[in-house]
């Protein structure tokens, strides 16, 4: 038990976890000490390659960026090593085109984490964008990312469900990525309490107008499409959601998306995705998992921008630009 408290408590504060790590190093193996090669740095450095099409004559946004983040969260040491060409190119690709399909209005990013999908919006469009993310070190983040390059985008640090209030959020042991709001009354150092609203009550207040919507909030999606359907109903928009296997989100989503009349395509491999008549957590690749649910069937000349962005994001490579 004192060992969980420990390792929770480390998660929970950054600067433990760093000073903890720091000290492991010294000991030897036996008594739990680290390798000093597999310490991630305080700080890290990642210089992003951002994707452009060829045909792009407005030139909105820079070409790259470079950012200073915190060392120990995931996604960060992933663009450091991999660029955007590795982190969930296809949905990447259609979170695009869906960008240039779809009418003037704002982007929803519900569990943004550091923001990847909002600072491509921000980047790319003209469109107000708002990127909900809960906790707290990672919203952070993202507003870091937003104030790179002045892209500008508005971090909201609440987490969106089917309710108003407040809830738990579970920080996963060895993923950040994985963090997601769970119905318990446990309080020791592995929840942190955080605020929660509604999509539909959140968006009365900012009045926004959403045409592009993102979810991914580790098996809650359905409650935040709960929480969503008079937005959903009213506004029409696009939706990419993650859909994980073996936990009745795919149900839970047929039957609140079923009513809206949505299409609904899995996203993976080489475009065109085929519309299906069930949602399916296993049709994606099991390294994105996710979904397109349109309003009604993609217009003529969407896959072939699926396809553009996709050849773009493949040279976003570390080393391909140097960043602004």
């Amino acid at each position: 038990m004192v060992t969980d408290q420990l390792r929770a408590l480390m998660r929970r504060y950054p600067l433990v976890h760093f000073a903890t790590r720091k000290l492991r190093v010294r000991l030897p193996r036996r008594l739990g000490g680290l390798d000093p090669e597999q310490v991630p740095p305080w700080s890290r450095r990642v210089a992003l390659s951002l994707p452009r099409l060829e045909s792009d004559t407005r030139r909105i946004g820079p070409d790259g960026l470079t950012l200073r983040l915190p060392g120990d969260l995931t996604v960060p040491r992933r663009l450091a090593a991999f660029g955007l060409a590795r982190h969930e190119p296809d949905s990447l690709a259609c979170f695009m085109a869906m960008l240039e399909h779809t009418r003037p209005g704002a982007v929803f990013d519900v569990g943004s984490g550091v923001g990847v999908y909002s600072m491509l919006a921000a980047a790319r469009t003209r469109r107000p964008v708002f990127a909900f993310e809960p906790t707290p070190e990672i919203a952070s983040a993202a507003r870091v990312v937003s104030s790179s390059a002045d892209l500008g985008f508005t971090v909201v640090e609440l987490a969106l469900s089917n309710h108003t209030g407040t809830a738990h959020l579970r920080r996963a042991r060895h993923n950040d990525m994985c963090n997601t709001l769970v119905r318990s009354a446990r309080t020791d150092l592995s929840h942190t309490t955080v605020r929660v609203t509604t999509l539909s009550r959140w968006n009365e207040t900012a009045a926004a107008f959403p045409t592009v919507l993102k979810i991914d909030t580790v098996g809650t999606e359905p409650d935040v499409v709960a929480g969503g359907l008079e937005v959903l109903r009213r506004y029409r928009p696009w939706m990419l959601v993650k859909v994980r296997p073996d936990r009745g989100v795919e149900e839970r989503l047929m039957a609140l998306l079923d009513p809206l009349e949505y299409t609904w395509y899995p996203v993976g491999g080489p475009p065109p995705y085929e519309p299906r008549s069930e949602i399916s957590g296993r049709a994606s690749p099991a390294w994105e998992r996710m979904w397109l649910f349109a309003p009604g069937p993609v217009p003529e000349g969407f896959w072939p921008s699926v396809r553009d962005w996709r050849r773009a994001l493949n040279a976003c490579v570390p080393g391909a630009h140097g960043g602004s």
